[in-house]
């Protein structure tokens, strides 16, 4: 049951989402949807994008927008490997901000499908007390982490709202009038 008194804190995955947008449905995610779902007319005490330096992402540009809709937004550097492996990842980080803040909320809405949280999930419910949600696509949420949160709100349901589809144009050539 939804409470409007409810103080809540969304927490967000973005690597996670954007990754999910971009090979299920050639799209980007509406944050900013993602956000008001997640808040549901509650009272939102803190919500925190976690994103990864890329250059993929145009980044300046983005965490401005992502700052604009509301989110503090955390960042860190793609780590480079000898060899060329790369990795991104904020788990650690999300969860020490999780628990940390647990105890000034009542509900922790979790914003990735990642099903290294479903340990996180379980200690926040058992020791803290917390109702934990979670949003995703769920073609490629985990199962188990799905099956671990009080709620878990289904993007694929309801796509069109969570996603910004791409205009893709025609390249003109020079010779060519636009």
């Amino acid at each position: 049951m939804i409470k409007k008194e409810q103080r809540i804190g969304v927490f967000v995955d973005i690597q996670n989402l954007y990754y999910s947008a971009k090979h299920l449905y050639k799209a980007k995610v509406n944050f900013e949807e993602v956000l008001k779902t997640a808040v549901n007319s509650r009272t939102l005490v803190r919500a925190i994008a976690y994103v990864i330096k890329t250059d993929e992402l145009k980044e300046k540009k983005f965490f401005d927008a992502l700052k604009n809709i509301g989110f503090e937004v955390k960042s860190k550097d793609l780590q480079v490997f000898y060899g060329g492996a790369k990795k991104g990842d904020w788990d650690i980080g999300v969860a020490m901000d999780m628990i940390e803040l647990s105890p000034r909320l009542d509900t922790m809405v979790l914003v990735s499908g990642d099903g290294d949280f479903v340990d996180l999930v379980q200690h926040l419910k058992r020791a803290v007390g917390c109702k934990v949600e979670a949003m995703a696509f769920g073609r490629s949420a985990s199962s188990k982490l799905k099956d671990e949160v009080d709620e878990f709100i289904d993007m694929d349901k309801d796509k069109d709202k969570y996603l910004i589809k791409k205009i893709f144009r025609r390249k003109h050539k020079k010779s060519e009038k636009p």
